[in-house]
């Protein structure tokens, strides 16, 4: 049995942004899974701002979908939010990446400024399978 991957990272924690951007190119081939729990985590804010976090696909690294596959909820605070993303119905997917949109409204600077960073941690098969059978027998 292969061991799944441990952590992925689509955003390296204490990363300061404060226009919208793109995280590096992660390749997902060492994976056994296609199901992950993400985790974004914002350590820094300034009040009245917002971060939207998504994350694209890709098959070869340098061509990216149009459409995000998935995205973490609009927040405006500090904290965690988790994020399961399932792979499964993109099999061609072996590349992610992150990509993220600020904006900031109200009185003072109108820069916004976040500092955060988003993991990725497979989500073992096994773990998966009881779910669903948890599911079935409810």
């Amino acid at each position: 049995m292969t061991t799944p991957i441990a952590e992925v990272v689509l955003v390296p924690a204490g990363t300061v942004v404060t226009t919208k951007g793109d995280g590096p190119v992660v390749d997902l081939s060492g994976a056994t899974g296609r199901v992950f729990l993400g985790t974004l985590s914002i350590t820094r804010i300034i009040e009245q701002e917002s971060l939207d976090v998504s994350i694209f696909g890709s098959s070869d690294g340098a061509t990216w979908d149009a459409k995000s596959i998935a995205a973490f909820r609009q927040e405006f605070y500090t904290g965690e939010t988790p994020l399961l993303l399932d792979l499964t119905p993109h099999p061609n997917v072996r590349f992610l990446r992150a990509h993220w949109e600020v904006a900031r409204w109200g009185r003072g600077t109108e820069t916004p400024l976040f500092e955060f960073g988003v993991t990725l941690k497979e989500v073992p098969a096994d773990i998966l399978k009881e779910v669903s059978q948890a599911k079935v027998s409810a």
